[in-house]
């Protein structure tokens, strides 16, 4: 019998499957901005300690029905991409877009490129992209601090000794067995969330508001979404926040609302579902997405700023019923049958799937323990996720919507704001008017990423 394999999660496969469908259509992003410039050999270390990590993995697949794939060392990783053209201050933005359009592969292993740009100021831009198949938000920083530790202490890249040896084990025999058991646990896992889910029949998660048909702009057949990077003194965003007998995180919501509201595409009145993702990362824990999401409703009221206390109240109220089976919206207990679904199946079930309406991504002070890389600290730190360019129509027939993104360093907030509804947010510079107008409704300062 070989030792566990490291199957993958519902997420994980669910990611997968979206993956086969739409091809690289969302990924994570986190990027550094620094004043120095970065010793190239030092991005060729960094880029060896990441090979040999947590982020180097790959997907193995078996035909024995309903056994789970699992993850394996990946070999093979995207070379560094250095950039030898300076980048100007304005164009920031759009370099860290770019980086964006690469084409992953989960079943090679191809998952994630750093790429790295000199600025015309003397500076460096550093870009660390990664599939969500493979990695969530807190598995990127995971990796990723595991990997500058090592930098660091000058060792040697090496799977058996870093986070890399977390990936799994390499079976030797035995498979057959191992795939036949999880298969029936998975039935077994199945049967238990189909009786779960009948239990919790009643139980209600808050309703996403339809996608306003009009206006409908005359756009291009490709569309790339609009994105801003905003930041804030860490100070002030707290002071608003508790002024407003709220917490940072509500405050994010606050804004998410006020910016939905003042771009049409939600109604005076309306209840807004936010969805809010919570990390369920352990020490180390080798899953590669360990996320569950908490659906909050938001009341939008026009010329009004968002209710911090009924935020706050609402996410509390989420997190205790998400806590409790009973209490535990039926479509959560039945990932395991997502996960033996086929893709011609979910592809079906795909032709009226929505994306989240408002979707809110608290990163806590991740800016701190990854700023600073052999020992040049970075003036700013961003992550974000990345809404890739894609088809006009499948934007609007998913009625996608608005992501907000926040983290900081302890001194600065930085929120990565990306609307991507084409006929609500059709430009950078629509989406940059709608967030100066709802920060200064909020007595909020914004120094904005150009």
């Amino acid at each position: 019998m070989p030792a566990a394999l490291n199957r993958l999660t519902a997420d994980d496969d669910l990611f997968l499957k979206l993956h086969d469908l739409y091809g690289t259509a969302l990924v994570n992003q986190l990027a550094w901005r620094f004043d120095e410039t970065l010793d190239p050999a030092v991005l060729e270390r960094l880029h060896a300690h990441l090979a040999h990590g947590f982020l180097a993995r790959r997907v193995m697949t078996t035909a024995v029905p309903f056994a789970r794939p699992w993850w394996v060392p990946a070999t093979v990783a995207e070379p560094l991409a250095v950039q030898q053209h300076p980048v100007p201050e304005t164009g920031v933005l759009d370099w860290l877009f770019e980086q964006s359009k690469v084409d992953f592969d989960p079943v090679t292993g191809r998952v994630w490129r750093l790429s790295a740009a000199p600025t015309t100021a003397g500076g460096t831009l550093l870009s660390l992209v990664t599939s969500h198949v493979g990695a969530d938000g807190g598995a990127v920083l995971f990796a990723l601090g595991d990997a500058l530790r090592r930098l660091d202490a000058g060792e040697t890249p090496d799977i058996t000794t870093s986070s890399g040896r977390l990936v799994g084990p390499i079976p030797i025999g035995g498979l057959s067995r191992a795939h036949l058991t999880d298969a029936i646990g998975q039935l077994r896992a199945a049967a238990r969330g189909i009786r779960a889910a009948v239990k919790a029949r009643e139980v209600r998660e808050p309703d996403r508001n339809p996608r306003p048909a009009e206006p409908r702009l005359p756009l291009p057949d490709r569309h790339s979404p609009a994105a801003l990077v905003v930041e804030v003194d860490a100070a002030e965003w707290n002071s608003v926040a508790a002024a407003h007998d709220g917490t940072d995180n509500g405050l994010m919501v606050g804004v998410a609302v006020g910016l939905l509201g003042r771009s049409g595409r939600i109604e005076d009145g309306a209840e807004v579902r936010v969805d809010i993702p919570h990390s369920l990362r352990g020490i180390d824990d080798p899953r590669g997405n360990a996320t569950t999401g908490l659906p909050i409703a938001v009341p939008y009221r026009k010329g009004e700023r968002t209710n911090l206390r009924q935020v706050r109240t609402a996410i509390k109220r989420a997190a205790r019923a998400y806590a409790d089976p009973a209490t535990t919206p039926a479509l959560q207990h039945l990932q395991p049958v997502q996960m033996m679904l086929p893709k011609p199946v979910l592809g079906f079930f795909s032709r009226t799937a929505k994306a989240p309406e408002c979707l809110c991504t608290n990163l806590g002070e991740t800016g701190q323990g990854v700023a600073t890389i052999a020992g040049v600290r970075a003036r700013s730190v961003l992550m974000r996720p990345v809404v890739c360019t894609g088809d006009t129509e499948l934007f609007r027939r998913v009625e996608v919507g608005l992501n907000l993104s926040w983290s900081s360093d302890g001194d600065t907030v930085t929120l990565a704001v990306t609307g991507a509804d084409p006929d609500r947010f059709p430009t950078r510079a629509a989406l940059r008017d709608h967030v100066a107008d709802e920060f200064e409704a909020w007595g909020l300062a914004p120094r904005f990423w150009t």
